[in-house]
């Protein structure tokens, strides 16, 4: 009797096995064929001019010698004005002819043109472009457009199927599919406000701006980044979220620009060696390194070491969380901060302010000048202090900059290259000598 049940069980599992194994690979066909009309290509062209060019010679620069035998360059076609021409993807979100691609793809193009499926061919305007999102709005004359639909980003979860169209070196309307590996994903630097999705579908070259859609046919993401050693795909890719994308192509067509919140601080990762010293249960929020003068920040009375867990209590993990959520808060918003001070948790009422032209120019860390990185304390640092256009361009008015990182010590806490210590212990470091010394010219708190 045992050996027929197991027989059974065996046999029942054999049949059950197919349609798992089914599932587990969809097809993608369908998908494709109802969205490939509404992805494009598009190519941006650039004038660049020669700056060999005789045309802009003067007369007493051509000599007379020089025109009798060979003619005057002056005059001369030159085969090396021209124009630069750069490709990527975008994808038709309404009939009447608007479209999404990439900051990066139309940046300073003196004219761009979209593909279609069709081959149909038509000049864009280019309505908006946001570098810090890296989301352009495009607009093309035409009426009875096949339109992506946009679906609900923040739905996504890692292990779920996502299928990229775009065209690749040139090669129009490729499928690649993978699963999104993470979301939420902070790359820092120029994009610190987008939530990025990562995944592992192949994005290459000319895939820039195009769709990354899920199973149900939906626009989730625009394709934006890879990570690359070799400038091919390696598995490592990143979209913006339809919904991010969404606010900023609202702002765009609106006004032409994109307003973002703004706080005022500098901030720092929590580590297992700061959780202790912070008072914190676990490893977790923003540290707020640094507060700076007649901000939103100073005037609401944040200081130096609190740390920011939540934002109207929506929760802030890690320190690459906080830009995002306060980046899409519109100016003159009333915020309520959730903090850990001195391990006592409190809430801070905020009002967010517009985040400065100047800072929304700039981006990552700017090359310092060719000055000897010093020797820091035993942590096993070099460092030198900031330079005019770095504290400028950061935010930051004091601190040293990290140039190498030498010792094990420095690593294990999380210290790298381009990193800028601005406190030691709670006494801020207004120059090296001052970081030598375990924190100077300022006060502890």
């Amino acid at each position: 009797m045992l050996k027929r049940c197991l027989q059974i069980a065996v046999f029942a599992m054999t049949v059950a096995m197919p349609p798992l194994r089914a599932q587990a690979l969809p097809d993608f066909t369908q998908l494709v064929e109802r969205n490939a009309p509404a992805v494009v290509n598009v190519t941006a062209r650039k004038n660049a001019a020669d700056e060999n060019d005789p045309s802009q010679l003067s007369e007493e620069e051509v000599p007379e010698i020089f025109r009798r035998f060979f003619g005057d360059p002056r005059q001369m076609p030159n085969p090396g004005r021209g124009e630069r021409v750069s490709g990527g993807s975008g994808f038709i979100i309404s009939a009447d002819g608007y479209l999404m691609t990439n900051h990066h793809v139309v940046e300073g193009a003196d004219e761009v043109t979209v593909r279609l499926k069709d081959r149909r061919e038509f000049k864009a305007k280019v309505i908006g472009s946001d570098q810090q999102s890296d989301v352009a709005l495009l607009k093309i004359e035409a009426s009875g457009l096949t339109a992506a639909t946009l679906g609900d980003s923040s739905k996504l979860k890692p292990g779920q199927w996502v299928v990229a169209i775009g065209s690749p070196y040139n090669l129009d309307f490729s499928v690649t599919a993978g699963i999104v590996s993470a979301v939420g994903r902070n790359l820092g630097d120029d994009q610190r406000y987008v939530p990025f999705i990562q995944n592992d579908a192949a994005i290459n070259r000319g895939n820039s701006g195009g769709p990354l859609f899920n199973l149900d046919g939906q626009v989730v993401g625009i394709n934006s980044q890879i990570f690359s050693n070799t400038g091919g795909s390696i598995g490592l890719s990143f979209a913006i979220p339809i919904d991010y994308a969404n606010t900023v192509v609202a702002q765009l067509r609106a006004k032409g620009k994109v307003s973002r919140g703004y706080l005022g601080v500098a901030l720092q990762e929590v580590s297992a060696e700061l959780q202790k010293t912070l008072g914190l249960s676990r490893v977790t929020g923003a540290l707020v390194a640094q507060v700076n003068a007649d901000t939103p920040a100073a005037k609401a009375g944040l200081k130096e070491s609190d740390v920011i867990v939540s934002v109207d209590g929506q929760k802030v993990e890690r320190s690459g969380d906080l830009p995002p959520i306060i980046g899409a808060t519109a100016p003159g918003t009333k915020v309520t901060l959730g903090i850990v001070r001195d391990g006592k948790p409190m809430t801070v009422p905020l009002v967010v302010g517009e985040l400065p032209a100047d800072l929304a120019a700039g981006g990552g860390r700017a090359s310092g000048p060719d000055a000897a990185p010093v020797k820091g304390d035993a942590l096993g640092l070099n460092v030198r202090e900031l330079s005019a256009d770095e504290r400028g361009q950061s935010g930051i008015d004091n601190g040293v900059l990290v140039e190498n990182v030498t010792g094990s010590s420095a690593r294990r806490i999380g210290l790298r290259p381009g990193d800028v210590v601005i406190m030691v212990g709670r006494k801020r470091v207004n120059s090296v000598a001052g970081f030598q010394g375990g924190g100077g010219g300022g006060t502890e708190r």
